[in-house]
């Protein structure tokens, strides 16, 4: 398998858009007239993260992965980041495609900005999935394995090798000798190796990840109270196996959510949309298109 593999004979296209005068590199598919759904990465991620989940949507969506400022090949300004700054930069994003209203999926970081930007502009937002992405307070185990993340991004940041970028993303995965492949460790490198965007992404790890291990950061920013002002219907798509935040320990989040309902998926961990894509894409267009 190869990201080409997997777009071609799809009618896609890379784009940039300029989203409040931020340069917007997004990977979009699907009809231009058909309802709108964007794709968030995660922390230190990038668009290419989806490229297994664009066919079977295209059919029914236009669909939008974009890079998340700071991020991939979109703008990175020399600034502090901060959960809002990812919110307003998707803010932006839908104001400039045009949309009255839009499907959101969010993994991981991704997730957390998709939910608080519900919960800033409750009519925009039709209906949200949170792919291994929930605002809850962490438990002791899984900030043991966020701070492991942490210190692999600073590796990654730090000490630029694609050895150093292997070692970040085999946290992503449950069978990363089966599932991460090369290709996939040099598009991250070359992001990451873009003049002046490791000690960005190093910023916003500190931020984000770093945040997830502080009590005033969580409860500003992830916890299981906020859940309750999603007004639209949420799907959790979790794995038996994410590390951060277990899937038990999701799933007693459930109970905040005003309509929310989760499905658990095997042989995966923090990208099941990446390592089990048929089972994934089956889920969420299940939930999305009923």
């Amino acid at each position: 398998m190869t990201i080409w593999s997997e777009l071609m004979g799809l009618q896609v296209k890379q784009a940039f858009y300029d989203v409040n005068g931020i340069r917007t590199r997004v990977i979009e598919s699907g009809e231009k007239n058909a309802r709108t759904l964007i794709l968030l990465h995660g922390t230190g991620g990038h668009a290419e993260a989806f490229v297994k989940n664009f066919r079977s949507h295209a059919e029914h969506f236009r669909v939008i992965a974009m890079d998340m400022v700071g991020h991939g090949f979109t703008d990175a300004p020399a600034k502090h980041y901060t959960m809002a700054s990812f919110v307003d930069h998707l803010a932006g994003m839908v104001d400039v495609l045009g949309c009255d209203q839009v499907d959101l999926c969010g993994e991981s970081l991704g997730g957390m900005v998709a939910a608080h930007y519900a919960i800033q502009y409750p009519k925009r937002v039709r209906k949200l999935v949170l792919n291994t992405a929930l605002l809850i307070r962490r438990t002791p185990e899984g900030r043991q394995q966020l701070a492991d993340l942490l210190a692999r991004s600073k590796r990654a940041s730090g000490e630029l090798t694609r050895d150093a970028v292997r070692a970040r993303m085999n946290w992503l995965m449950h069978d990363p000798a089966k599932n991460l492949t090369d290709e996939l460790i040099e598009v991250r490198y070359q992001i990451y190796n873009q003049p002046g965007r490791a000690p960005i992404l190093s910023q916003i790890s500190n931020e984000i990840v770093g945040g997830l291990l502080d009590d005033a950061w969580s409860d500003r920013w992830s916890n299981e109270e906020q859940l309750a002002q999603i007004e639209c219907p949420v799907m959790l798509i979790w794995s038996k196996h994410n590390p951060g935040n277990s899937p038990e320990h999701a799933r007693s989040a459930l109970r905040f959510l005003r309509d929310g309902r989760m499905t658990v998926l095997d042989d995966c961990g923090h990208w099941p949309q990446w390592e089990q894509p048929d089972t994934y894409n089956q889920a969420q267009l299940g939930f999305l298109l009923e």
